[in-house]
């Protein structure tokens, strides 16, 4: 598959998965600016606010992020990664604003936390059908 391929489905998706150091996996929202992605600690309910995926990246800032699209027809199936530099920001206003206009629980209580933002070195995929989708 095409890095722009990858690039154009790992977009259309709403969620993916983000993996740091560790090895560590966690699921996230996102907004896609070029080629860098951005994610955003947020209002949902978490055990602590010391997350281990900001202090993987501050230890190591390579990270990988996968989104998938599942259906029971296999035709249809894909995946896209984004292999990156991760660096984390307190505050972030313009990478909010793109999660807000992405998302509409974030309209009237937008993200807080800190905010991931992820430089794409590399875009990788694979679909079983050729990449015509979204």
């Amino acid at each position: 598959m095409e890095a722009t391929d990858a690039r154009r489905l790992f977009a259309s998706a709403r969620v993916a998965r983000m993996a740091t150091a560790g090895p560590h996996m966690v699921p996230i929202t996102f907004a896609i600016e070029d080629d860098v992605v951005f994610t955003a600690v947020d209002h949902k309910p978490k055990r602590t606010t010391a997350l281990k995926r900001l202090e993987n990246i501050e230890r190591d800032p390579r990270v990988s992020l996968l989104a998938d699209h599942y259906e029971e027809d296999w035709t249809a199936l894909w995946w896209a990664r984004a292999d990156g530099t991760a660096v984390v920001h307190e505050h972030h206003p313009h990478a909010v604003e793109l999660l807000r206009r992405r998302y509409a629980q974030y309209a009237d209580r937008p993200p807080e936390g800190p905010v991931i933002e992820v430089t794409v070195e590399r875009w990788s995929g694979w679909a079983a059908a050729p990449a015509d989708g979204p």
